[in-house]
């Protein structure tokens, strides 16, 4: 029974042979066939996909990197205009606060001689009205002493 189970399991194995050829055949024919090639276009389809989202993170990185540089740019730009106005500024409220104290020194000066010259001119005019004074009274003198003097000591004319 052993030799007569080995001899039918032979001839099974002599008919499965071409089976399992056709069948290896069948394999190899599809890997080059089907398979490889479409291994090959699911490939390029996820690299086409992913790949683009990919690049299309990295541009958004890119973007918002140069965005965020930009910004950091145009603050310091800002900082620095803001800077030379208020440079600007000061300059300016200290040529205002020196040309008012120059305005002030020289008003203060004016008054000064305007007043000098003022005490000057009243002494000058006290000077003339004392002589004008002095001059009016010896004519008021003269003028009543003088019909005194032209009539005669008795009254009589």
């Amino acid at each position: 029974m052993d030799q007569a189970l080995l001899q039918s399991l032979e001839g099974f194995l002599v008919g499965a042979i071409p089976t399992i050829i056709f069948i290896f055949l069948l394999f190899v024919v599809y890997r080059a066939l089907v398979h490889t090639p479409l291994q090959r276009v699911l490939h390029e389809r996820y690299e086409r996909t992913e790949g683009a989202v990919a690049k299309a993170q990295a541009d958004i990185a890119a973007a918002a990197a140069k965005s965020s540089e930009y910004e950091l740019r145009l603050r310091e730009a800002r900082q620095a205009v803001f800077k030379v106005q208020e440079a600007h500024r000061q300059k300016l409220a200290q040529s205002r606060e020196a040309a008012l104290q120059e305005t002030r020194t020289r008003a203060q000066q004016m008054v000064k001689e305007a007043r000098a010259t003022l005490e000057v001119e009243v002494a000058e005019a006290k000077k003339r009205l004392q002589q004008d004074a002095e001059m009016l009274a010896a004519e008021v003198i003269r003028t009543i002493l003088k019909p005194v003097i032209a009539t005669p000591v008795g009254g009589r004319s």
